[in-house]
């Protein structure tokens, strides 16, 4: 162990410089004509991280993700000068940062890392996980110059409908249509298919590495899931996404059998609620892992733990891209948090308020209340931003977090 990594109580992953490899793979094809000088031969869409990814690659056409792209803006420092650049241009500090720091490394790629993104060929937005998307799109669209397709969500009070199901059913198939308008291709049905079944092998191995955690000692903490979480999101539906979290849940299966835990003298369980503060992703942490505190599961990255659902490739689509866990009601998301905190054997949670992300945030005072009240654990609520560092208080979170530690002594 290094000297940090002693100081932080934490235990890394081998696995990491995989996952560095692994990434900067897809982000210098992401970027091949930047980095070669040489178009990379198929389309690239910008799309949202809860969009039918594998219908694209069905296509042929190569998804880069802005929200992810932010995350890294936020862990390399550049966020708040992104954000004044969009700011500046009228955009709302409101604006969830994400859309912000985008539209700011659009504006002006030279102050964003990795050179900003390249121009897309087109758009691809789901409302499943947030209502901003379909403006921000909308901004990128008239920017570039490019179509937009819009996936539409209907928001789900309890199960999943056939009604719904078929609402979105139908999407698709005029989606399809578009893009074999666009692309010149026909759909195949085989590749799509393909693509299917490289992201159920993929959630399987990503969900199996995830509830190795449940063990005691947690062989992860807050940071290994948020971290390693990245092939899940843009390289859904791919061979080498598959063969990444192969290696990871090996990793994790070994720390199981042989007890070695994430944090050293883990004490404390606890489950995170929304996503990381990636600014301060590793300070953050540290307050809780120099106690013994360990982030055993989340609700964040469980997202892409979601099994598919089934009948044909479309209908699966439909209907598991509509039950996504921020498309579903203040009832469903009380029994998943009290559901992790009980598997997981946790001793509390900390809810992120996240005020760039409304839908995972507003109602999670009312979730919190009911949790604590079914569960009798604490749960902590933190204020801050996912990507923008001028909305978090060091003093006043370091207070909190004490605090709350304090009442496990």
């Amino acid at each position: 162990m290094t000297q940090e990594t002693q100081q932080r109580n934490y235990r890394p992953l081998r696995s990491t410089d995989t996952l560095k490899k692994t990434m900067k793979r897809y982000y210098i094809l992401t970027g091949y004509h930047r980095y070669w000088g040489k178009p990379l031969g198929r389309k690239i869409a910008w799309v949202t991280s809860g969009a039918p990814v594998e219908i694209l690659r069905a296509f042929k056409i190569h998804p880069a993700y802005p929200e992810q792209y932010a995350a890294i803006y936020s862990t390399n420092k550049a966020t708040a000068n992104l954000c004044q650049v969009a700011e500046a241009a009228g955009y709302s500090q409101d604006l969830c940062s994400y859309a912000r720091s985008n539209i700011g490394g659009v504006l002006r790629p030279d102050l964003a890392p990795l050179g900003g993104m390249p121009k897309p060929d087109l758009l691809v937005a789901c409302n499943n996980i947030c209502g901003t998307v379909l403006k921000w799109y909308e901004v990128l669209a008239r920017h570039f110059k490019v179509p937009l397709l819009v996936l539409d969500t209907p928001y789900l009070t309890g199960e999943m409908t056939e009604q719904a199901r078929n609402y979105v059913l139908e999407q698709l198939k005029a989606m399809v249509v578009e893009l074999e308008k666009i692309t010149g291709r026909t759909l195949d049905e085989k590749e799509l298919e393909k693509q299917m079944e490289f992201s159920r092998e993929t959630t399987g191995l990503w969900k199996e590495a995830r509830q190795a955690c449940q063990s005691r000692p947690s062989p992860l903490n807050a940071p290994d899931l948020f971290i390693h979480m990245a092939p899940i999101v843009v390289m859904r539906g791919t061979k080498g996404g598959r063969d990444y979290y192969r290696l990871f849940r090996d990793e994790v299966k070994g720390r199981e059998a042989l007890a070695q835990g994430a944090v050293e003298n883990e004490r404390i369980r606890l489950v995170w609620d929304n996503i990381a503060i990636w600014p301060k992703v590793f300070s953050f942490n540290k307050m809780f892992t120099e106690r013994g505190a360990c982030f055993v599961t989340d609700t964040y990255s469980g997202g892409w733990a979601m099994e598919q659902a089934p009948g044909t490739p479309l209908e699966s689509l439909a209907a598991t891209y509509t039950e996504v866990f921020l498309n579903r009601s203040p009832e469903f998301r009380t029994k998943q948090l009290v559901q992790l905190i009980r598997d997981y054997q946790a001793d509390g949670f900390v809810m992120h308020s996240n005020r760039s992300c409304k839908p995972y945030s507003l109602v999670q005072e009312v979730i919190r209340r009911r949790v604590m009240m079914e569960t009798g654990v604490p749960g902590l609520m933190i204020e801050a931003d996912m990507a923008d560092p001028r909305a978090y208080a060091e003093e006043p979170i370091r207070n909190r977090v004490q605090a709350f530690l304090e009442t496990f002594d």
